[in-house]
């Protein structure tokens, strides 16, 4: 037939009910099983079939059902209590911010992806997990917050394996309609729409509103009507394309996304830049002091006084950089609205890399981020120390651990990841607000108190639920490629409930080494085998659509999969997304990863594991490293470097196999008591792991150390029309002017040997050329091994300066004397990257 039109008829909800609408459009429900049941019950296939959406449930089930659970007191009573527990928490005052953190000042948060729920697909991995849970904690904590972030039409991708195990992609375009989002308005009832010169071009930008608890996220949207098409395919898909699609991305998130904020009348003091992506906010910004009438240098000061930088990879390729000519493309009219130089601008990312066999400089977004930011960090505590070795030769003569590069270690969002049951459970012990002190440690140790008939009796439910799941997943997968009535019908017993079942899922990159488990078949092969003890495992993730080699390591393990020795001990999953995430931590017995150390940045899965009580074993890489404590999970391998990654490889493929062998499976299928029992390591991963790690704790810590003090520095450097901003970015430009006429010479009275405590003599003579004494650091620097000891020396008669500097112990010392300009008002002594030594 010809179709000339369509329509979409709306059931009506009735008035018993009638606030499902409103719950519908706060992901609140997102962490709310209770609430999500609300909806599921009302038609569990459609529920399902529609990726959980209660947006577009609402849209589907019949009006008649509606009417039924209107009149059902059941439904009612389960309605109220839900609606409850929602007023109170969007209307709670006496949140954590306003007992402990009243001097915030509101925050917008940048980031290219987020993951909030599977229905929203508008995320790939685990920074925008992580994304997501930091908005929900934030909504938790009562924190001045707004988001900004993209939406991508057609998300990232669904995955899709064929006959022979090869991720393919398949890419679904959304209806807007059935999302819990709204157009942003503004004070007047508009709809906000913002422009963005890219390339040449003007492109418009619609603003979408998304509310996640009390906080609200702004997604930006090209593909409106007045653009082009190649305009509109600008937030087609997330990740997707070449560099130039990359590169007028991240003008849109960042110049984009400042100006929505601005044009809706945000407030933000502070400005977070979660990952790279997001560095070109810095432009926007820059822009709107210069026009105010600042100069570069002072714009670039009073930008950089508020911004924070979160850096989450180590691996050189996650970072970002581009060539000078494809950033002429598309921001090169930046360096005429900044009133500065093309070089004066792209110096601030100057990183020279290799490109064609020749050194060549690149415009990074990581060096372009840490330059407009006065604060960085890293995601755990071992990646803050991978990240200042990989920065370090941003700061010539300074040693790693000096730096300006912190950490605050990454956690996940309880609620979300925690099964109901669990929670359940978990109420019976803890106190009744135990919900909003997540990350209070002492609190947890109540968990102390549940039996091994309790622990075990949740697990066993979560993990039957799983099972039902894995098996329900092959089977659709199955029936897609065409398998035989028979392999079908395996699928019915696909996994059994009293088997140890281990956990393997994350993004497929190759540093995760997830194919380490078959490095030697023989070996596992008698360990899933075991006629007494088997023990079998549950794998899923995605690889970029570019990456051929981790498209191969799906492959093998599936292959793998369907060799009549492991058929049925190992399965992958497609299509890992928040749903298959939620189903696996919550219902294997063992959480599995073994990243080559020291790649894994910080990794939250295992954490997500741990609050559902299933311990961690990990290589001791990322938040592992602090977590583990001998009494809540196993290690892989030692934690040392290793110059030949066949021997890693080797070394942590044998410890794998040893402890899962010689302790693990004892433990699981043992009758130990106390200390030696399943129960006691169930016990201590939830009660260790729940609070350090909790999302809670990260965006308190985000705060803390990060967010109230920028917001002063900001506020302080801002003042006056910038005038410290002014004064600051003045007192650089002479001081780079003049660094390279200066001078340093040094003498130290060394003995052949010495005492520990016993002093030296040491003196420098310094050329300023120029510079005042008071804005010079003479210093000596001790070096033993990685330890650094540094000593003032005391300006004296003309240019010398000195010290009596002690040797604090015994060993073999370096000694050194450098000189650093410095100022008040710095956010750390190395801001400027200078150092001169003697």
């Amino acid at each position: 037939m010809n179709i000339i039109g369509k329509v979409t008829v709306l059931p009506q909800l009735p008035p018993a009910i009638a606030r499902l609408s409103e719950l519908a459009y706060n992901l609140y429900w997102s962490w709310t099983p209770h609430a999500q049941s609300l909806y599921a019950d009302l038609d569990p296939d459609t529920w399902e079939r529609f990726h959980r959406n209660p947006v577009r449930l609402l849209l589907e089930v019949p009006q008649d059902r509606l009417t039924r659970a209107a009149a059902d007191p059941a439904y009612l009573d389960r309605y109220a209590r839900v609606m409850a527990d929602f007023d109170a928490y969007m209307g709670k005052k006496d949140t954590w911010v306003t007992e402990n953190a009243t001097d915030l000042k509101p925050v917008a948060y940048f980031s290219m992806e987020y993951a909030f729920h599977e229905s929203l697909p508008i995320y790939s991995g685990g920074l925008g997990v992580l994304a997501g849970d930091h908005c929900k904690s934030a909504s938790d904590l009562g924190l001045p917050f707004t988001a900004v972030g993209m939406l991508f039409h057609q998300g990232y991708f669904r995955q899709l394996f064929d006959k022979e195990g090869w991720q393919n992609e398949a890419y679904d375009e959304l209806d807007l309609t059935t999302l819990p989002i709204r157009p942003a308005r503004n004070a007047a009832g508009e709809d906000v729409r913002v422009r963005v010169r890219i390339g040449g071009r003007e492109v418009a930008v619609r603003v979408w509103t998304l509310q996640v608890g009390r906080i609200r996220v702004l997604l930006l949207d090209a593909n409106v009507p007045e653009n082009s098409e190649e305009d509109r395919k600008l937030t087609a898909r997330l990740y997707g394309g070449n560099q130039e699609l990359r590169v007028q991305q991240y003008v849109l998130l960042g110049v984009a996304g400042v100006r929505a904020l601005r044009a809706l009348d945000v407030p933000a003091s502070v400005y977070h830049m979660n990952e790279g992506h997001a560095a070109l906010m810095g432009l926007e910004r820059m822009r709107e002091y210069v026009e105010s009438g600042l100069d570069f240098a002072a714009a670039l000061e009073t930008t950089a006084s508020s911004t924070l930088f979160t850096t989450h990879t180590p691996v050189a390729a996650g970072n970002d950089a581009f060539t000078y000519d494809l950033m002429d493309r598309y921001v090169g009219e930046w360096p005429g609205l900044l009133h500065t130089g093309r070089d004066d601008l792209y110096g601030l990312a100057r990183h020279d890399q290799m490109w064609d066999g020749h050194l060549v400089p690149s415009f990074s977004m990581t060096v372009f981020a840490l330059r407009l930011s006065r604060a960085a960090n890293g995601v755990s505590e071992l990646h803050g120390e991978v990240s200042r070795d990989m920065w370090n030769f941003l700061y010539p003569g300074a040693a790693p651990q000096e730096v300006p590069i912190g950490h605050v270690t990454n956690g996940a969002h309880n609620l979300t990841f925690t099964s109901q049951a669990m929670r359940d459970l978990l109420s019976t012990v803890l106190p009744a607000d135990w919900t909003e002190r997540l990350e209070d440690e002492e609190m947890w140790q109540a968990v102390e108190g549940l039996s091994d008939t309790q622990l075990a009796g949740v697990q066993r439910e979560m993990k039957r639920e799983m099972v039902a799941f894995v098996r329900a997943r092959q089977r659709e997968q199955m029936l897609r490629n065409g398998a035989s009535a028979a392999d079908v019908a395996a699928t019915d017993t696909l996994l059994r409930e009293d088997v140890l079942t281990i956990g393997f899922a994350r993004r497929f990159a190759t540093y995760k080494r997830a194919t380490l488990l078959f490095r030697d078949k023989a070996r596992l092969a008698r360990i899933v085998n075991h006629p007494e003890h088997p023990v079998q495992f549950v794998f899923a993730g995605k690889a970029h659509p570019a990456d051929n080699p981790g498209k191969a390591l799906i492959q093998e393990i599936y292959r793998v999969s369907q060799e009549p020795e492991f058929k049925g001990r190992v399965v992958i999953l497609e299509n890992y997304d928040m749903n298959v995430a939620r189903h696996l931590v919550q219902g294997v017995d063992i959480w599995l990863n073994n990243p080559r150390r020291p790649l894994e940045a910080s990794g939250t899965s295992g954490m997500k594991a741990s609050f559902n009580g299933s311990p961690n074993f990990s290589v001791l890489d990322g938040w592992w490293r602090e977590g583990y404590d001998s009494t809540n999970g196993w290690p892989i391998g030692e934690e040392r470097e290793y110059a030949d990654l066949n021997v890693q490889d080797d070394a942590d493929a044998f410890s794998l196999y040893s402890i899962l062998e010689d302790q693990i499976v004892p433990r699981y299928y043992g009758a130990g008591q106390g200390d030696a029992s399943w129960a006691h390591t169930v016990r201590r991963s939830i009660e260790t792991v729940s609070p350090r790690f909790s999302m809670q704790r990260q965006v308190i810590d985000y705060v803390r150390q990060y967010y109230v003090p920028l917001s002063k520095r900001g506020a302080e450097v801002a003042a006056d029309h910038s005038a410290r901003a002014r004064h600051l970015a003045s007192w650089k430009t002479w001081v780079r002017q003049q660094w390279p006429h200066t001078q340093i010479s040094a003498h130290a009275d060394l003995p052949p040997t010495a005492r520990p405590g016993q002093t030296v003599k040491v003196s420098a003579t310094v050329n300023p050329a120029g510079i005042r004494p008071d804005e010079l650091k003479v210093e000596a620097v001790l070096m033993r091994g990685d330890v650094q000891h540094r000593v003032a020396l005391t300006h004296g008669e003309g240019n010398v300066y000195s010290a009596e500097v002690p040797l604090p112990d015994s060993g073999l010392y370096s000694l050194g004397v450098r000189m650093v300009p410095e100022i008040g008002g710095l956010s750390n002594e190395l801001e400027l990257g200078l150092i001169k030594w003697a």
